[in-house]
């Protein structure tokens, strides 16, 4: 997770991938920094008190101008 539970928080689930490396992979190369699993979904957990700071969260761990696109977020609980 990006960040430890807390009271007033939601977890949410997020489908990620990157474009870039989507790309790469997709005439037989490699991203210069990113694995090419990164072509793929990739899932990741984020505890947020608003589907917004969720994105947030994600978006400073995984910018999209490295070519990261968040495909789906998803509340887990409310």
């Amino acid at each position: 997770m990006l960040q430890s539970s807390t009271n007033g928080r939601n977890a949410y689930e997020v489908r990620i991938y990157d474009r870039e490396v989507r790309a790469a992979v997709k005439v037989n190369e490699s991203h210069i920094l990113f694995g090419d699993h990164w072509a793929d979904l990739q899932f990741q957990d984020v505890n947020a008190q608003s589907e917004t700071e969720a994105r947030k969260l994600i978006s400073m761990r995984y910018p999209p101008e490295l070519g990261f696109v968040v495909e789906e977020l998803n509340i887990l609980n409310n």
